[in-house]
């Protein structure tokens, strides 16, 4: 029985430790993908939209890179994640839309293997299902350990408990 205990103790120590992962793949994620247009240029970005139709291509290449550096950026560290995640879900499902949808779920399509290596297909909408689904649990399940929001919690209620009156 204590060995139970001691297993379930231990188990939950590390649960709290889940979202970690969760905050530095999807923040790197976005941070690369942000860091890659901007590299290639905003204009170059812009272009690709303007051929999709995207009303105003320029600004919103603009906007779609800050949201995925700035965003990013925000929740490898653990900040402000749930007004962070509402416009990076708003660039996913515009790109499954877009993009994604006419190829499917799968993002991986081994098309063929040459002596070059192994070629592939357009990515389909798994991953951006993915990223939207490790955004929602941070949302839900919180930011987790060394996370800034964290803090942020911890000094609003230390600040309060200041406020609050002492008896005694």
């Amino acid at each position: 029985m204590l060995r139970l205990l001691l297993e379930l103790s231990s188990r939950r120590d590390l649960a709290r430790w889940t979202p970690v992962p969760l905050r530095l793949i999807v923040g790197y994620g976005f941070l690369a993908h942000g860091l890659a247009k901007l590299s290639n240029g905003p204009d170059a970005f812009a272009i690709i939209l303007q051929t999709m139709r995207v009303p105003a291509p320029h600004l919103m290449a603009w906007l779609v890179i800050l949201v995925e550096f700035v965003g990013g950026l925000a929740v490898i560290l653990g900040a402000f994640v749930t007004v962070f995640s509402i416009p990076m879900v708003a660039v996913l499902l515009v790109a499954i839309l877009t993009v994604h949808l006419p190829y499917g779920f799968s993002s991986i399509k081994l098309l063929a293997f040459t002596s070059a290596g192994a070629q592939f297909g357009p990515p389909g909408y798994e991953t951006d299902l993915l990223y939207i689904a490790c955004l929602v649990a941070l949302v839900l399940g919180g930011s987790g350990p060394l996370a800034i929001d964290g803090f942020i919690s911890l000094r609003k209620h230390s600040t309060r408990d200041d406020r609050t009156p002492r008896c005694g």
